[in-house]
């Protein structure tokens, strides 16, 4: 029996409005130890914001990090799945967009999010992705 989606991903959702500042959305992802958070409007998703969104699309541009949105560095072409998708489309969706993480999202609401790491958890905990995506965050 195939793995579904709902079974390795990381439930409940790091979002932001998408007038959130980018300062606000490092803040949720320091917090929460995460690499990207979504962007929505009344639950439903608009984007997902990650690190290197910010520091590719704001911060090497030298724009003020307090004054940019995040709908406005956000990608918006979203690639999703749904709870019930087998992972393997996940898979093969990360690998076709060249993406780490995918919302998943049902009826056009958010839920939560699959990692390459949650799939590595699942798959080859002993792996060196596996056991990095495992490991208590070191407290900075």
């Amino acid at each position: 029996m195939a793995t579904l989606v709902r079974d390795v991903m990381t439930a409940g959702v790091a979002a932001v409005r998408p007038d959130a500042s980018l300062v606000e959305a490092a803040q949720l992802m320091r917090a929460q130890d995460i690499g990207g958070v979504l962007v929505a409007l009344d639950d439903r998703l608009i984007g997902v914001l990650t690190d290197r969104d910010i520091t590719l699309r704001a911060v090497a541009d030298g724009v003020d990090p307090l004054t940019v949105s995040a709908q406005s560095v956000c990608t918006t072409v979203l690639v999703c799945v749904g709870p019930d998708d087998e992972v393997e489309t996940a898979i093969t969706l990360m690998r076709k967009h060249a993406v780490r993480r995918l919302p998943v999202v049902e009826d056009g609401r958010p839920l939560g999010v699959v990692s390459l790491g949650d799939i590595a958890r699942d798959r080859d905990p002993e792996s060196a992705l596996g056991a990095i995506s495992r490991a208590a965050p070191d407290q900075a």
